[in-house]
């Protein structure tokens, strides 16, 4: 996981391609992990992945799906949680206590569909192996048998491609701590410690092809690893998943979170593995807080606010990227409030903004230069319409999102970007005053909270 150069063996060669135009248009797609560590949806919220040293990390993990892990942690506060709330219960105890009762994924979908994404993707399986859908091999430790009693993966698949929005799924292929019973992971050096034998490997391949030949996904997103001895050409490999795969989806993506096996696309997460954010497709996930799982020790101190997930969507779509943003339902199967008023402003901006969003491509920053992250006002670019780097093609737009009000200079401009027929989102004109390769503008206050958008003609 985060390999700045990762290598496709020989036998994964033939799956390189190009990305698909669905994926790269997209832009924006939304992740939710759930699972039986939503009921007691407990973490410190200590900040975000890539910022806290990795052996405080582990004993103070702001994951919440890795409860599981970090309750056998000696002398975490989780483990001291685990016994004072659930007097030291065993973990699998969550799995009946986890009902469901509130679930409607039209609901979630309808949520999911409103913040303008193009592809949904939910955990089918996380670290403590308890899968979403009657999987093989499971023995009844899965959401038909117990808990919910129900194929949620299923639920979520249907009522996606009744949204007409793209389903992946996301798959836990190199770590499962019920079926490796491992040590819990402590410190980085051991990060991550995994199970890599045959049988693993056949266990988490029944498990994939499982969920290819069910739900037909259009994006396989792995996690972690995969098990070693399932990497080699052989009757239980990962080649022979990507096979089934591209065979009955043939413009489909998959993240690069398999190993060294192969990827369309690379991923960051949160502040980490941020070198692979450049050429070639990526995406950056992250939570609406601190944890992926649902926590309750979150409050609006450690979540992005409607305007801060706009911003962090904007600049990531100006880099080349896409946004991967999660939700994590509570255990009875909902969105959160303080989670759901992020996605509802979120769509609400993309909803006048989007059209200079979605199937955008970066701007050539010798054309116009975003700002430095911590600069005012706070610019970011896209463009629309013509030909990638066709500066003079008809119908070709550069769109700056700006993050101010009032009036503002905005460094960095070639004579490329035609100031004199400015407009804002609504198509209102608006007077743009050009020194040099610096424009000068007064901006009114944006109708929805977040970077004022202004679009010119390129020459």
């Amino acid at each position: 996981m985060f390999t700045d150069n990762p290598v496709r063996p020989e036998n994964y060669q033939r799956f390189e391609r190009e990305i698909p135009a669905w994926f790269s248009d997209a832009k924006l797609g939304i992740f939710v992990h759930w699972g039986p560590y939503s009921v007691p949806a407990w973490a410190e919220p200590i900040g975000e992945l890539g910022t806290i040293e990795k052996q405080h990390w582990f004993k103070h993990n702001p994951y919440a799906e890795w409860y599981f892990n970090t309750i056998r942690v000696e002398g975490s506060p989780a483990a001291a949680h685990q016994r004072d709330a659930f007097g030291g219960a065993p973990y699998d105890d969550f799995i009946d206590r986890w009902q469901a009762e509130d679930f409607d994924p039209t609901d979630v979908i309808d949520l999911v569909k409103r913040t303008g994404a193009g592809y949904f993707i939910p955990t089918t399986k996380h670290h403590d192996g308890v899968t979403l859908w009657e999987a093989p091999g499971t023995d009844g430790r899965n959401t038909v048998a117990r808990g919910p009693k129900r194929d949620l993966i299923g639920a979520f698949a249907e009522a996606t491609r009744e949204a007409g929005l793209r389903f992946g799924v996301y798959y836990s292929g190199g770590l499962d701590w019920h079926f490796s019973e491992l040590p819990p992971i402590t410190a980085d050096n051991q990060a991550f410690r995994r199970p890599v034998d045959a049988a693993y490997a056949e266990y988490a391949y029944a498990h994939v092809a499982d969920l290819l030949e069910r739900y037909r996904p259009d994006i396989l997103w792995g996690d972690i690893e995969w098990p070693d001895a399932g990497k080699p050409s052989g009757p239980f490999s990962m080649e022979r998943l990507f096979e089934q795969f591209y065979a009955q989806t043939p413009d489909g993506v998959a993240n690069d979170r398999w190993g060294e096996t192969h990827w369309d696309f690379r991923t960051s997460e949160y502040q980490n593995g941020l070198s692979v954010e450049g050429d070639g497709g990526w995406e950056n996930c992250r939570g609406v807080g601190y944890s992926f799982g649902h926590n309750t020790r979150e409050d609006e101190t450690h979540l992005l606010d409607g305007p801060a997930a706009v911003k962090h969507f904007v600049d990531i779509v100006s880099r080349g990227g896409n946004f991967l943003l999660n939700v994590g339902l509570t255990a009875a199967g909902t969105v959160p409030e303080l989670q759901r008023r992020t996605l509802e402003h979120l769509g609400a901006w993309n909803a006048v903004n989007g059209h200079t969003v979605f199937a955008s491509r970066p701007l050539d920053a010798a054309i116009a230069a975003p700002s430095p992250a911590d600069a005012s006002p706070w610019v970011r670019w896209t463009r629309t319409g013509g030909a990638a780097g066709s500066h003079g093609a008809a119908g070709a737009y550069a769109h700056a999102f700006i993050d101010a009000t009032g009036e503002v200079s905005i460094d960095g401009v070639s004579p490329a970007v035609i100031a004199s027929s400015a407009v804002l989102a609504d198509g209102a004109p608006i007077a743009v005053t050009r020194i040099g390769t610096t424009l000068h503008l007064t901006l009114p206050a944006p109708a929805i909270d977040g970077p004022t958008l202004v679009t010119f003609p390129l020459a």
